[in-house]
């Protein structure tokens, strides 16, 4: 049995999770805003990233500063404009239906696992000499992502139709709400779905090209990009994609 419903989020994620054969109307709400505010934070960590790359790609210099300390900071203060939720401040924030519990839980371990990503490239990132370091908003999400599920035992992945990274290559339901999404103009919604006789959750969020994006992805379609793949002629606005997230929800008495 699935049940379908459609609600307006501002991110991009599928949240799979595992729960009682009883899904009560908390844990639902719970597992959606779980799923929005783990988009929106994998998505802030993406757009600091995108942000730095100039920086990043600086051949002429070597010590870029961009260090995990000053990452996370730009982090917190990205996130907190998308959803006024200070994550310094979050181990003291009361439990509600904006900041549930699983999303307490969750929300720090993808933190860590983001600034662990960027202490792992400093070499590369401060390497003088070369310009194109392939640490880009995907490099850094598809890492943050393999990192936090391996830690929290939750999988993050980012999807696309036709993805560059074959690991990225979306599931048959996947692809079907992707499909759906390609052929409707930008908006800002999720797809909700409960399965298995309601007791998985489903949530399927797009994201978009933005303007810096199209430097890779955008025209003239099939000329070289600085990492040498073939542009995909994109505009500012199309479909970029996914980003996925499966996770067992701990059964509360």
């Amino acid at each position: 049995m699935r049940t379908h419903a459609f609600c307006i989020l501002a991110a991009a994620v599928l949240l799979v999770i595992a729960q009682p054969s009883m899904v009560g109307a908390v844990e639902r709400a719970e597992a959606e805003e779980t799923a929005r505010l783990l988009a929106k934070l994998l998505q802030s960590g993406r757009m600091v990233i995108e942000r730095n790359q100039t920086l990043i790609d600086d051949p002429h210099k070597g010590e870029k500063g961009f260090t995990p300390e000053l990452f996370e900071q730009q982090l917190v203060r990205e996130f907190l404009a998308k959803t006024g939720i200070d994550l310094t401040a979050l181990p003291a924030a009361p439990v509600s239906i904006l900041i549930p519990p699983l999303a307490k839980e969750l929300l720090p371990a993808l933190v860590q696992a983001s600034r662990e990503v960027v202490r792992d490239a400093q070499v590369v990132i401060n390497q003088r000499g070369i310009g194109y370091k392939n640490f880009i908003p995907a490099t850094y999400g598809s890492q943050a992502s393999a990192r936090f599920s391996k830690s929290a035992h939750v999988r993050l992945k980012q999807t696309a139709i036709e993805p560059r990274n074959p690991k990225n290559e979306p599931d048959e339901y996947e692809a079907s709400v992707l499909k759906w999404l390609s052929a409707r103009p930008r908006a800002e919604a999720y797809v909700s779905e409960l399965t298995d006789e309601g007791r998985t959750l489903r949530v399927v969020m797009p994201i978009y090209y933005a303007k810096d994006c199209l430097a890779c992805h955008g025209e003239p379609k099939g000329d070289l990009d600085i990492s040498g793949y073939p542009k995909e002629g994109h505009k500012e606005g199309d479909l970029a994609g996914a980003i996925t997230v499966t996770a067992p929800l701990t059964i509360r008495k």
